[in-house]
C-alpha cells in the first residue's frame, strides 16, 4: 500500500500544479508572505512576481493609482518595493494619513485655496532623525508619517486646524512644521517632554503632544494646556485632552472638516459642532444651534468652562410674504450639571432686532460660561408680524447641551495639596445673549474691541 501513496504524493508536487489556482491562492497573501514565497522555490519565485498580485498591495498600502503607475513607468512590484524602501516603517499608517491629507486638500482646494497654499512640502527621513537628536526624544511613527506627506504649514492666518471668533477674541491654529515644533519643545516642569503641534499667533495657544508618560500624561496624548490660576506653583498645569494619538487626533479632525461637520465661513474652518437633533421648527421659522468649547478661556481650577454657540434663524422660502416678522425679545432657561436653573429675558439678540422674511437667514454667535463641566440651554424668541403689528408669537429655541472635554488636573497641585484639586461647582452660569457678538450669515470678521456684556 505504501508505493501507491508515494506515487500519489509525488503527483501533487508543486511543480505540477496548474498556474491559475496557484495565482489565486497567492492573491490572498499579504505582502510579507508574498515576498517570502520568492525564496521558497523557483516556481513560486516566478509566480509571486506576477505583476497583478502587487497591484492590490500598491493600492492598499501606498494609494498608488493607475495614472501614477503610468507616469512612473514601473511594474507594480517595483513600485511597491521602492516605496517600501522609503516609507516601510510607516506602512501601518501611511494609507490612512495619505487619504486624510488627500481628502482635506480636495475639500479645501475648492473652499479655502489660501489655506492649501500655506501647506509645506514633505520632509526627509534624515530631517526627522535630526529633530529627534535635537530634542532627545523619539517621535511617534504616525506623526513622522504625516510629515513625510506634508510638513505642516506656514505661520499664516487662517490656520489649518480651525478658527473661532468673538468680538474681543480670535483664535486660528496653524499646524506647525517640524522645525518650528522642535523649537517649541518643552522641558520645563508642567510641560516636560511635550511637543507643540499647533500654534495661534493671536493667543499663543498650542496643542501639545506628550512624548513620554510623565507628569500624569499618557505617552502621545494630545492636549491644551490650562494653567491653574489659583496655584502658587507655576508648574501646576491642567490639561484638556483632545486626542490619544496623532493618527486619531488628525484623522478625526479631517473627517469633521470634509463631511461638513465644521462650517467654512469666509475661507476659515470654524470649529462649531452641530447636533442634527438640535433643530426646532415653529410654523415657517426654523432655529438650529451649533456649539464649541473654548479651552483658552476656560480653567479647571477655579472651575470656569467657556462655551460659544452659533444660532441660525431661517424662514422657509415657501412662506407667504405676509409671514415676515421681526424679533423683539429672547428668553433663556439655563441649567447646569447640578440642576441649578437660571432664567434670562431681554430685548433683541446681541443688540439687534432682526427682520425675518421668506428665504432669509439670520445668524449670530454668543457665549456663556458654566462652573460645572456641562450644562444646557433652551428657550424661545418672541416675534411680531410686520403686516399685523399687534400679532405676537413665540419661536422655540431647541435644547442644546454643552460638555467640557475630558481633562486631567495638574499632578503638581495634587502633590502639594491633596484637597486643592477638588472642583468647586457652586458658581452660577453667566448671562448669555448680553455677552455676545453679532454675526451675519457668512460674515464673521476677525474681532476687535471689547466683548459687550449687559448692554
Amino acid at each position: 500500500m505504501a508505493a501507491p501513496l508515494d506515487m500519489e504524493a509525488s503527483s501533487l508536487s508543486l511543480e505540477l500544479l496548474p498556474t491559475d489556482p496557484l495565482l489565486l491562492i497567492l492573491s490572498f497573501l499579504d505582502y510579507r508572505d508574498l515576498m517570502s514565497c520568492c525564496y521558497l522555490s523557483r516556481r513560486l519565485n516566478q509566480l509571486s512576481s506576477h505583476d497583478p498580485l502587487w497591484k492590490r498591495h500598491c493600492k492598499k498600502y501606498w494609494l498608488i493609482s493607475e495614472e501614477e503607475k503610468s507616469q512612473r513607468n514601473q511594474s507594480w512590484k517595483a513600485i511597491f518595493i521602492s516605496t517600501y524602501s522609503d516609507l516601510g516603517r510607516y506602512i501601518r499608517y501611511y494609507a490612512t494619513l495619505k487619504k486624510a491629507w488627500d481628502d482635506l486638500e480636495k475639500y479645501l482646494g475648492q473652499r479655502c485655496p489660501r489655506m492649501i497654499g500655506s501647506l509645506k512640502e514633505s520632509v526627509r527621513e534624515e530631517d526627522l532623525d535630526a529633530v529627534e537628536a535635537q530634542i532627545g526624544c523619539k517621535l511617534p511613527d504616525d506623526y513622522r508619517c504625516s510629515f513625510r506627506i506634508h510638513n505642516g504649514q506656514k505661520l499664516v492666518v487662517p490656520g489649518l486646524m480651525g478658527s473661532m471668533a468673538l468680538s474681543n477674541h480670535y483664535r486660528s491654529e496653524d499646524l506647525l512644521d517640524i522645525d518650528t515644533a522642535a523649537g517649541g519643545f518643552q522641558q520645563r516642569l508642567g510641560l516636560k517632554q511635550c511637543l507643540p503641534l499647533t500654534f495661534c499667533i493671536h493667543t499663543g495657544l498650542s496643542q501639545y503632544m506628550a512624548l513620554e508618560s510623565v507628569e500624569g500624561r499618557n505617552k502621545y496624548e494630545i492636549f491644551y494646556q490650562c494653567p491653574d490660576q489659583m496655584a502658587r506653583n507655576p508648574s501646576a498645569i491642567d490639561m484638556f485632552i483632545t486626542g490619544t494619538s496623532y493618527l486619531e487626533w488628525f484623522t478625526s479632525y479631517v473627517n469633521k472638516v470634509v463631511t461638513g461637520g465644521y462650517p467654512i465661513i469666509r475661507d476659515q474652518i470654524f470649529r462649531y459642532v452641530h447636533d442634527k437633533e438640535c433643530v426646532a421648527t415653529t410654523g415657517d421659522i426654523t432655529v438650529s444651534v451649533s456649539t464649541s468649547f473654548l479651552p483658552e478661556l476656560s480653567s479647571v481650577h477655579p472651575p470656569h468652562y467657556f462655551f460659544t454657540y452659533r444660532i441660525r434663524i431661517e424662514m422657509s422660502k415657501d412662506a407667504l410674504p405676509e409671514k415676515a416678522c421681526q424679533l423683539d425679545s429672547r428668553y433663556w432657561r439655563i441649567t447646569n450639571a447640578k440642576g441649578d436653573v437660571e432664567e434670562v429675558q431681554g430685548p433683541g439678540v446681541v443688540g439687534e432686532f432682526p427682520i425675518i422674511s421668506p428665504g432669509r437667514v439670520y445668524e449670530y454667535t454668543s457665549c456663556t460660561t458654566f462652573s460645572t463641566t456641562s450644562g444646557y440651554m433652551e428657550g424661545y424668541y418672541t416675534f411680531h408680524c410686520l403686516y399685523y403689528k399687534d400679532k405676537f408669537f413665540n419661536v422655540t429655541i431647541p435644547r442644546f447641551h454643552m460638555v467640557c472635554p475630558t481633562f486631567k488636573v495638574s499632578t503638581a497641585r495634587m502633590e502639594t495639596n491633596h484637597n486643592e484639586y477638588a472642583v468647586d461647582e457652586d458658581e452660577d452660569s453667566t448671562d448669555t445673549d448680553e455677552y455676545e457678538d453679532r454675526r451675519r450669515v457668512l460674515d464673521i470678521p476677525a474681532p476687535s474691541g471689547r466683548c459687550p456684556r449687559h448692554t
